[in-house]
């Protein structure tokens, strides 16, 4: 349980069944009447923002969360395999469940899952990840290094811009949380 004093930005809580993350509060204290809590609120499943009034000193209910650092270990259609790196136990998740990202998972990489009620709910992602271009179209005589960019798929099925002058088979690294071309691995 979480009290309206305990409220912090980056504080979790439930609401009807689901994860919630408190974006913003303020306590409030009019000249008339008991004093409340004005809350803006992310849902943890869906990204979507509400806003809530909580009485001050109301109690609200904290959700089972669960972070877990796992090892990507392979797809199978919609189906994305994960081995715990503390007990080695391998988990199973439908690609759907995961939310953004999955499109830049490759084997034996870390990620750190968001679990509720044994459910995944989001995926966190390395900052950078190094991937192999696998198809883009050839670059133009004439092209410059900064003359511009064309889309490239990657080993994992990202596509992601890349330079006019890289060619298939070149290491890139992409920002995850950008999803973009940052420079050859």
């Amino acid at each position: 349980m979480i009290t309206t004093s305990e409220f912090r930005n980056g504080a979790k809580l439930e609401l009807a069944g689901e994860p919630f993350t408190i974006i913003e509060f303020q306590h409030v204290k009019p000249g008339k009447g008991g004093a409340f809590v004005r809350t803006k609120l992310k849902s943890l499943r869906s990204g979507n923002v509400i806003e809530r009034t909580y009485r001050s000193g109301e109690k609200l209910d904290t959700p089972d969360l669960e972070e877990l650092e796992m090892k990507f270990l392979y797809a199978a259609g919609d189906q994305y395999t994960f081995m715990d790196t503390t007990n080695y136990e391998q988990l199973t998740f439908d690609k759907g469940l995961l939310g953004g990202g999955w499109d830049l998972l490759k084997e034996d990489m870390t990620v750190t899952l968001l679990i509720h009620n044994s459910v995944p709910i989001g995926m966190d992602l390395p900052v950078f990840v190094e991937l192999k271009v696998v198809k883009t179209d050839p670059g133009v005589r004439g092209d410059t290094a900064s003359g511009g960019s064309k889309p490239a798929t990657l080993e994992s099925g990202a596509v992601v811009k890349v330079p006019l002058y890289l060619d298939e088979g070149v290491m890139v690294k992409v920002d995850t949380r950008t999803r973009e071309y940052v420079e050859r691995a």
